[in-house]
């Protein structure tokens, strides 16, 4: 029996559209497209291929082409991203999804909220946008970020949790996962105090972030423990699915940044949202739409 893998494209415009070039660079590389599946949702449209062919086969036809669509300087071809994914993990019984929290989950940089009540929010912003690109040690900027909350009271955690909201299609696509009986995990360059009241709200399987330190009732401008840092977070999706009984091929990590790349390119299908260029140039799918919930077309939960 011949491999497949699904091709699975997706946009913002109100119907799916074809990429151009994908059937005729699929037929003329002697792959079948064997169903097509349609479909619709808020803020996009696409369909899903079945298509004869290995996985790394399908990429090295396909992502350049998707390449190409993520280079453009005009933002509708941009947003219309192509990528394959594996039939196992499709058809797999249990997936495990890992997300990123800060500009994944939710929309903000929980450590910008924070510097903004130490009066120092554009300087850590800066620092925050270099770590994500990749072009600073996360570890050392986190360390040198949260030595600028020193002396904030405590109280202002409460306040910041106050102020996240979920990304768009963040409480969809969980609802959706936990309904077809998935797990959903969250792992965080950010911290405990903000995540895991959020992660108990969500009904999350489980969670993991910085924990800042807090004496006599202030923040003490430190870390505590081991730093999330992105091989830790690879670390935490191989050992959940350890836990889980789920294999590393079964699993689908999503994130924004550099601090992400281990775990994106561990999983067996590691997806970048809005990302930066290093990591979105090394996952094997894109999201540059403004709906988390696409993941759910990616892997064909209904």
């Amino acid at each position: 029996m011949h491999p497949t893998a699904f091709i699975v494209f997706h946009s913002a415009a109100p119907h799916p559209i074809e990429p151009v070039k994908l059937r005729s660079t699929l037929a003329a590389a002697g792959h079948r497209v064997i169903s097509e599946e349609s479909f619709e949702g808020p803020g996009r449209s696409g369909a899903r291929w079945e298509v004869t062919g290995s996985v790394r086969q399908l990429r090295a036809l396909v992502n350049p082409l998707d390449g190409n669509n993520a280079r453009s300087e005009d933002p509708a071809v941009r947003a219309l991203s192509i990528a394959v994914v594996p039939s196992e993990l499709v058809r797999a019984p249990k997936l495990l999804l890992v997300l990123d929290v800060d500009s994944t989950l939710i929309k903000q940089e929980v450590i910008e909220l924070l510097a903004a009540y130490a009066g120092c929010e554009a300087e850590v912003t800066e620092v925050t946008e270099a770590a994500m690109r990749g072009e600073i040690d996360f570890a050392q900027s986190l360390h040198a970020r949260v030595k600028t909350l020193a002396g904030l009271d405590v109280a202002v955690i409460e306040q910041v949790h106050s102020t996240v909201h979920l990304s768009d299609g963040a409480s969809e696509l969980i609802a959706a996962f936990k309904a077809a009986g998935h797990y959903v995990a969250v792992v965080s360059g950010g911290f405990a105090q903000i995540l895991d009241p959020l992660a108990a709200e969500l009904g999350l399987d489980f969670a993991c972030a910085n924990e800042l330190g807090v004496e006599d009732g202030k923040l003490t401008g430190t870390v505590i423990g081991q730093v999330v840092d992105r091989a830790y977070k690879e670390t935490k999706l191989r050992d959940w699915a350890g836990e889980l009984g789920i294999d590393v091929g079964h699993t689908i990590a999503v994130g924004d940044g550099a601090n992400d790349l281990d775990m994106v390119t561990a999983a067996g299908l590691g997806v970048a949202f809005n990302a930066k260029p290093a990591l979105r140039d090394a996952a094997d799918a894109r999201i540059d739409l403004p709906r988390l919930d696409v993941i759910v077309n990616l892997v064909g939960i209904a």
